[in-house]
């Protein structure tokens, strides 16, 4: 694959823009590390489970990591997937493909087969890098069973043990590189497309969404600056780094030079115990989380005094939650809106009054811009609900090789469609959230279609018609309900269903509850009427309460 055959929405025109006022600065993350590297070698930058590394020690691997792409053949344009947990390897791996020129595609390590398989045909990857296992999981054996059926992938590289044949070895890889020679290194431009991730998983409308190191800094640089995001700063990641607000958390403690405490998966209690032994400051978190740390039995014999910032956001938190936070934890909760398509959007700030802004995403941040639109792009008058739009230096380049979604999102004058649904709320320009015009469900920040796993359960032999919905949850923001019609003379359970899908698709888009009807709400066209079917499921569950 070539650099040119990735066609962007980027114009004269648009960087003229925003070079002139400064939102892109022309700078790539290796400068960002290589001066890091100089000031302050000895400070450790990223601390996991297993091990630490300090900004020289990042530089140095990088460096390596690079040497050993380049000597499998990885080069300029092509597409790298990864697939990693929290762990020190990510941005070892990430950062490398700078400079080998090569395109980083950033996969959630819940995926599996199924997205795993059509998100490499459709990136058409060169190559797979991954973890060996995570969560009882083996990838090695997963990429070694699909492999064959995948043209354009020529190279896996795992890291950790496996008995897979035919792959190499991450670690012995960077043990036996050189670091890679200055006259062997690509520099990119700050305009290139440097990094894809996918919106959601395989036949629901999957999208590559592709970033440029200035689309993707300025998010970094937007956040950092109005939240004081300083060298003092120490950051707990829980969240995903394979998903777009987990891998923002590495490139904000990079670019401010601080420490981040990596977190491989979320427990309540060990959150509590980090941030007590790392003296965490900032953390970036969904409300599924909040709400679990509230609930520890014991939350105050933990001393979480160091935290200076919260900021919750990937679903709405219910003001419960927000207020319980409030009043039960330390440091500033800020609730934050944005989505991989356009970096941060909106954010309440601290000189903000809680109790007038709780429920609400806040306004709208830096140089970016805000409409609230109706179907045919028209704003809608002030205080009215209509579709949130979104125009600004750190939206995305436009969707890889997919015309028609690139068309349909984007308006005749270039603002971009979120798919959810607002209003003002104030005269300040305070925005909340009352809906999705989507179809997607967002189950505690994680968001798919449901399309794609109905497409699996239409072939069950006792499944008619199927329908997932998302239905309300205090903790997660929505959990996955199954509508059912059987065929005459048939049954069905959840856990039939469960063993279907386990290790096809990602556990969070599992049913888990199930509903039988004797007919689904469909349109005169023969679409699912969703927002009718979630609300009679939302009726069945208040009846039996």
């Amino acid at each position: 694959m070539t650099v040119s055959q990735f066609q962007t929405r980027l114009t004269t025109e648009l960087r003229n823009r925003y070079i002139k006022s400064g939102a892109w600065k022309d700078i790539t993350f290796y400068s960002c590390i290589e001066r890091r590297a100089i000031e302050h070698p000895d400070l450790v930058v990223f601390i996991d489970e297993r091990r630490s590394l300090t900004y020289k020690q990042l530089k140095e691997q990088v460096d390596r990591c690079a040497a050993f792409f380049k000597s499998l053949g990885i080069g300029e344009g092509d597409v790298v997937t990864m697939q990693f947990p929290n762990r020190v390897e990510f941005p070892i791996v990430f950062f490398s493909l700078e400079l080998i020129g090569a395109i980083a595609n950033k996969i959630s390590p819940d995926f599996r087969r199924h997205e795993v398989e059509y998100i490499l045909r459709f990136s058409k990857s060169k190559a797979f890098v991954c973890a060996a296992s995570f969560k009882g999981f083996n990838y090695a054996a997963m990429i070694d069973d699909l492999r064959g059926d995948l043209p354009s992938l020529k190279t896996v590289v795992v890291s950790g043990e496996t008995v897979v044949s035919n792959v190499h070895s991450l670690e012995a890889g960077l043990a036996q590189s050189a670091p890679l020679a200055q006259s062997d290194r690509v520099v990119m431009d700050p305009d290139a497309v440097m990094r894809m991730a996918f919106t959601s998983g395989t036949t629901g409308d999957p999208k590559g969404v592709m970033h440029s190191f200035n689309t993707t800094l300025y998010t970094v640089e937007v956040i950092n600056g109005e939240m004081g995001v300083t060298s003092d700063e120490v950051i707990l990641i829980w969240l995903p780094v394979g998903l777009n607000w987990g891998y923002i958390s590495l490139l904000q403690t990079v670019i401010a030079g601080c420490c981040a405490v990596l977190m491989e998966r979320f427990d309540a209690e060990r959150a509590l115990q980090l941030i007590e032994k790392h003296r965490i400051t900032f953390i970036p978190t969904a409300p599924a989380s909040l709400l679990a740390i509230l609930n520890v039995p014991c939350l105050q014999k933990y001393d979480c005094s160091s935290l200076r910032v919260v900021v919750t956001g990937g679903a709405s938190a219910a003001i419960e939650t927000i207020k319980a936070y409030q009043l039960n934890m330390k440091g500033h909760l800020l609730e934050l809106y944005g989505m991989l398509e356009t970096g941060f959007h909106t954010f309440t700030r601290f000189e903000d009054d809680p109790q007038k802004v709780n429920g609400t995403i806040g306004r709208v941040v830096g140089q970016m811009e805000l409409r609230i639109i109706d179907e045919e792009g028209n704003d809608v008058p002030y205080g009215a609900e209509g579709e949130i739009a979104a125009y600004g230096p750190s939206v995305h380049l436009g969707y890889f090789n997919n015309p028609t979604a690139n068309s349909e999102l984007f308006t005749a004058d270039d603002w971009f469609r979120t798919g959810d649904l607002g209003k003002y709320v104030d005269d300040v320009g305070n925005v909340m959230i009352v809906g999705r015009r989507k179809e997607m469900i967002n189950r505690g920040g994680k968001k798919y279609f449901p399309r794609e796993i109905e497409e699996f359960l239409y072939g069950h032999p006792s499944v008619l018609h199927v329908a997932i919905v998302g239905v309300t949850d205090t903790r997660l923001g929505e959990k996955n309900c199954l509508c059912v019609v059987l065929k005459p003379d048939h049954s069905l359970t959840l856990d039939d269903v469960i063993k279907m899908l386990k290790g096809q698709v990602a556990d969070y888009k599992l049913p888990e509850m199930l509903e039988f009807y004797d007919e689904l709400p469909f349109t005169p066209t023969g679409k699912i009427r969703r927002h009718v079917l979630t609300s009679d499921v939302i009726a069945r569950i208040k009846l039996r309460v």
